[in-house]
């Protein structure tokens, strides 16, 4: 007979494993969070003692500019979704009985984000690019608990029923991408076909960042999101300088030339991210990211095409080809040379051409009405 010390070892070594990796694990995001609130505090007085009349100096954008009223990209639309009691904005184009096909936006982006896919795939789908909740002109509860992801993904869901649809070719970039992915897991029937840019399978940018310090840093700021109030304010100081220089700086910005944001464009973002309370909502997508790891599920059973921007800033390249492990159906890597992590942006041309080509492979491309 086995000895009961012995039989019981075993387990009991590997639920303090667990124990400890969960502990090793929160412990990290601590430290990271106050290593990157302190370079924050730090950036700040230095900010205030060089410049200290421009550093707290912001301004409302009151009006928006006229790009975001261009009727050649779509209808703008409202609806009050009865699950959430939350009224989305989103526009709309093409024809109401071709597929569907739906957009979610990145941080700290908002529909006009998918401004030249909505001119390119209007003539062959019924194309929709949705404010996600806390952005836009959708409505922005400011709870960080209404940004927990089984919320975003019943947003989702209810949206594509509310257009009277019961699947979607789905279309993520960033933050939007992560939505993308986790939708099409636990909603796989919902999803005829998958596109994701720049934005790794949760599972696998969790994993990866753990085993590698340079991602890791790359990730900071999801880190530094977490503390409260200092993101936002941080963002705010010197007229938003920081937002701009996310899309326009030689590192994060956008990469190919005769493709950068034009001043009027550049407006557009800084007048929806300087409403009230719309950083905050912004960031409460990044305060709730960690208590979602690890997924209990992260199998993707509809065929993926993942668009990758070379020189992304945020993401190692390496993370797309470990996406493959997690997808039990077709998948499509592309790496676009010279792409920056704006990908649909500065390289629109390439990124339609590619989105074409998945599109037409198979017979998947069948609308889905109720």
């Amino acid at each position: 007979m086995a000895h009961p010390l012995r039989t019981s070892l075993p387990p009991l070594l590997v639920r303090l494993a667990l124990r400890f990796r969960l502990c090793a694990y929160w412990s990290l995001v601590a430290a990271f969070c106050a290593l990157c609130g302190a370079a924050a505090l730090l950036r700040l007085c230095w900010s205030a003692i060089a410049r200290p009349t421009a550093t707290f100096r912001w301004t409302l954008r009151e009006a928006p500019p006229a790009c975001l009223h261009d009727t050649s990209l779509g209808t703008h639309c409202y609806v009050r979704i009865k699950e959430s009691g939350l009224r989305f904005h989103y526009v709309a184009a093409g024809e109401r009985g071709k597929p569907l096909m739906l957009f979610l936006h990145g941080f700290p982006e908002f529909w006009f984000s998918w401004r030249h896919q909505l001119r390119e795939f209007k003539s062959e789908f019924r194309v929709v690019a949705v404010d996600m909740r806390g952005y836009g002109e959708s409505d922005l509860p400011l709870a960080v608990d209404s940004y927990r992801p089984e919320l975003l993904l019943t947003d989702v869901k209810d949206m594509v029923e509310h257009l009277g649809y019961n699947r979607c070719f789905l279309v993520g970039h960033d933050w939007g991408g992560t939505i993308a992915w986790l939708f099409a897991i636990n909603y796989p029937e919902m999803v005829a076909k998958l596109i994701v840019l720049n934005c790794p399978h949760p599972s696998v940018h969790a994993d990866y960042a753990l085993r590698h310090p340079s991602q890791m840093l790359k990730c900071s700021h999801f880190f530094f999101f977490q503390l409260p109030r200092l993101p936002e304010l941080m963002l705010s100081i010197n007229d938003f300088k920081a937002l701009k220089a996310l899309f326009t700086s030689r590192s994060t910005g956008m990469a190919r030339k005769g493709r950068w944001l034009t001043a009027e464009e550049l407006e557009a973002y800084l007048y929806a991210l300087s409403q009230p309370g719309a950083l905050t909502a912004a960031l409460n997508y990044f305060r709730n990211v960690f208590s979602s790891l690890p997924l209990s599920h992260n199998q993707v059973r509809s065929p993926v095409l993942l668009l990758w921007g070379e020189r992304d800033a945020f993401v190692e390249q390496e993370m797309a080809e470990e996406c493959r492990v997690h997808i039990r159906n077709h998948f499509r890597l592309n790496v676009i040379s010279g792409a920056s992590h704006w990908l649909q942006q500065d390289q629109p041309d390439i990124v339609n051409t590619l989105m074409w080509t998945f599109l037409k492979e198979g017979d998947s491309r069948k609308g889905h009405r109720n």
